[in-house]
């Protein structure tokens, strides 16, 4: 997400940097092959718009940053509380032998409620293990 970020920053930095040379070569044209043209849409005006249209993208860009500062610092928060709670399953699976069904008769859980617990089966595993992995390169 953080690559994400980078590049929409970029892409923002980049189009205020186009809208510049574009409109610096507007005015190049407008003064050189254009000095008064009569029926047309008044290339002043245009150059106006232009630059409104420059302020709003700059406000946007300005209204981005904290939104991606938030998301950098909830991915990392979200990316913290999952490895402890790893670590804290982990840690509580190596001090009981209890089973999941044990756990919940001890809770006094009906069996009626009980859901039908099996071993993890071995894509179940794989899927864990390549979570972990993603987890642990973020």
């Amino acid at each position: 997400m953080e690559e994400e970020v980078d590049k929409l920053e970029l892409m923002f930095q980049k189009a205020d940097s186009d809208l510049d040379y574009i409109q610096y070569r507007l005015e190049y044209e407008i003064k050189t092959n254009h000095p008064d043209s009569a029926g047309e849409k008044n290339p002043v005006t245009l150059l106006q718009e232009l630059s409104a249209i420059k302020s709003r993208y700059q406000t946007l860009q300005a209204r981005f940053k904290p939104i991606a500062d938030e998301q950098k610092e909830i991915k990392s928060c979200i990316c913290a509380t999952f490895n402890k709670t790893m670590t804290m399953i982990q840690e509580l699976q190596k001090q009981t032998d209890l089973e999941s069904t044990d756990f919940l008769e001890m809770c006094a859980v009906p069996h009626s409620l009980m859901p039908e617990l099996s071993p993890m089966t071995e894509e179940e595993k794989t899927a864990v293990q390549q979570l972990k992995s993603h987890m642990s390169d973020l």
